[in-house]
């Protein structure tokens, strides 16, 4: 049964007021709250194990070593990973992301090519920018159209020998698009030998994922945009392609055998897990796949699909407000602006002063923005905790920036 009062009453941050009015929290593609239970798993790591993981012979050392191990055995079977050591844990995406990208070096030459998407947020711009600079490889982007929809002729054209890499995310942080990644990822094996990447920061806490059914190369995301705390991540990589790259850090915890001649590197997942990790952290995140788990995805995707629809029905009552990517498949967010409000800081700060947070600018994606001439949108998001009244409030919060605004 889906008891949306009993998942609220899980989130004790939800209980609080914000200038005087009940906090309506819509800023979750940014962050999501976190549950007691995940705050108790971190709490009790730190009250009662905290330790170093791995090769400690005392108690709290194998304590703390088999809650972090079963933690990653957690996320490999929430994603279907085919083993736990193809899941290493990092800070986060763009961690993640930066991960391969720096790794990949030694396999890109002149020439090569990168194909990412119009639709990324700056994480997954940069580093293969970067990698470019460092390779003399060329980035190569699929084109969007008016509703935020990848342009796949762009994409079937553009694979041949020379792409090497194509990384695209699965959900849009700005739009809340959801990619077409097993249309990419079957056009992509069809036409080239290139490597997969798929950023599905915004797309785990929605919906099921299962990485080798997506048969993807790479797949990241953050733990705190599904409940779990900031600084914890998953890079997952198919043991076939871990294996043949390089490490991204140096240091403690990823060799095998260290002399000042040379030094081998551990097996998998440590050979990309150097230094003490965020032990903590990443047992939180475990609790956090078991919250997920509990409530169902299918009870997830159903309450934040609803609420999607009814968002989408309330603001469209309001004149002069336009959704963006209004047509296109998807989830999590509705991104708009209203006519005549040249700045969407404006919106969200009426907005803050009613309790409500959303989120407000450019998102970390400035070639959308740019692609609408526009500066910015506000961004109302949603997890599971949120209610229909909640979207009353926010359409009767746009309502009054509008008058206050205009």
């Amino acid at each position: 049964m889906f008891d949306l009062q009993n998942i609220r009453n899980q989130f004790p941050i939800l209980q609080q007021s914000v200038n005087g009015k009940p906090l309506v929290y819509l800023d979750n593609a940014a962050t999501s709250q976190k549950p007691i239970s995940v705050l108790d798993s971190w709490m009790k790591y730190y009250t009662e194990i905290n330790a170093n993981v791995h090769r400690g012979i005392h108690t709290l050392s194998q304590l703390a070593t088999e809650e972090m191990e079963l933690a990653r055995q957690k996320v490999q079977k929430f994603i279907n990973a085919k083993h736990d050591y193809e899941v290493i844990f990092t800070r986060g995406t763009t961690e993640g992301l930066n991960l391969i990208a720096y790794t990949l070096t030694g396999m890109m030459k002149e020439g090569d090519e990168i194909i990412i998407s119009h639709l990324e947020h700056h994480s997954n711009i940069v580093p293969w920018q970067m990698l470019c600079e460092r390779t003399g490889a060329k980035l190569k982007v699929i084109p969007m159209d008016e509703n935020g929809v990848l342009q796949m002729d762009f994409l079937r054209e553009n694979l041949n020998e020379r792409t090497k890499i194509v990384s695209v995310n699965h959900v849009s942080n700005a739009l809340g698009v959801i990619n077409p990644v097993e249309e990419i990822i079957a056009e992509t094996r069809k036409n080239s030998d290139a490597l997969i990447v798929i950023d599905g920061a915004q797309s785990v806490p929605h919906f099921k994922i299962d990485v080798q059914q997506m048969d993807c190369d790479f797949f990241v995301f953050s733990g705190h945009k599904m409940y779990a705390p900031m600084g914890t991540g998953i890079l997952y990589g198919k043991e076939s392609v871990l294996r043949k790259i390089q490490p991204f850090q140096g240091g403690g915890e990823m060799i095998a055998v260290c002399t000042f001649d040379k030094t081998t590197y551990a097996d998998l997942p440590f050979k990309f897990e150097a230094g003490t990790p965020n032990v903590g952290g990443n047992i939180a995140l475990g609790a956090a796949v078991d919250f997920i788990e509990q409530v169902g995805h299918q009870n997830i995707q159903q309450h934040e699909n609803a609420l999607l629809g009814y968002c989408q029905e309330k603001l469209l009552q309001i004149d002069g407000l336009r959704i963006y990517a209004e047509h296109a498949k998807r989830t999590g967010v509705v991104s708009f602006n209203l006519q005549g409000v040249g700045i969407s800081s404006d919106v969200g700060m009426i907005l803050d002063k009613l309790g409500i947070a959303v989120r407000t600018g450019h998102h970390c994606t400035q070639p959308i923005m740019r692609f609408f001439d526009i500066a910015g949108t506000v961004r109302a998001s949603f997890a599971v905790y949120n209610t229909f009244a909640e979207i009353d409030a926010l359409a009767e919060g746009v309502k009054k920036a509008q008058r206050m605004l205009s």
